[in-house]
């Protein structure tokens, strides 16, 4: 099915919606020059960092709790009005995904004031994404963002691994990859 809805326009697999975010990247499709610093307007999560945070949610067709205390999620790592027993399909879960990835991208528009590489705005947007607006705006990592100590906050990525009041291992990997990605180490 998937094949042949990808052959009608839509996205009804992840692996579709992989492979074509995958192509795109293998293609040079997607490029752009990793160091330079922009005004943050200008900017927006490339195919690489849409894919490592559809890799790091994982997708559940079924919502859940992820960590004990936390919000029923589903999808990619969707928690807007989502309840326990709700249901979701591949192409419905793509689509809460770029919704979602669109919020977190204006987080970081609406509290960063200075300019930003593609590398920190995908890592950024990543952590954003994982742990809402509200906590991304008020963290330490902004304010030593905002002052231009742009080492000291992708440094502050890496304190972002508790859930639940424990440390969890996905979130020190997840972290540690945003953190890279800040320091402009991935691409």
């Amino acid at each position: 099915m998937g094949d042949k809805a990808d052959k009608m326009g839509g996205l009804c697999t992840r692996n579709a919606f992989l492979r074509r975010v995958r192509g795109a990247l293998l293609q040079g499709v997607v490029s752009m020059r990793m160091g330079t610093r922009i005004a943050v307007g200008g900017l927006s999560l490339t195919a690489a960092g849409l894919l490592a945070i559809a890799d790091f949610e994982g997708f559940r067709s079924e919502a859940y709790i992820p960590v004990e205390g936390d919000v029923p999620t589903i999808g990619f790592g969707s928690t807007d009005g989502v309840k326990l027993g709700d249901t979701i399909s591949v192409p419905d879960a793509l689509n809460r995904l770029e919704k979602d990835v669109r919020v977190a991208e204006d987080a970081v528009r609406s509290c960063v004031t200075v300019p930003l590489t593609q590398g920190e705005m995908d890592a950024y947007t990543s952590l954003a994404y994982n742990i809402g607006k509200t906590n991304f705006c008020g963290s330490t990592l902004v304010k030593k963002l905002n002052a231009g100590d742009y080492r000291g906050a992708c440094e502050e990525i890496k304190r972002w691994h508790f859930a639940g009041g424990k440390s969890l291992k996905g979130l020190v990997d997840r972290r540690e990859n945003e953190y890279r990605r800040c320091i402009g180490e991935v691409q």
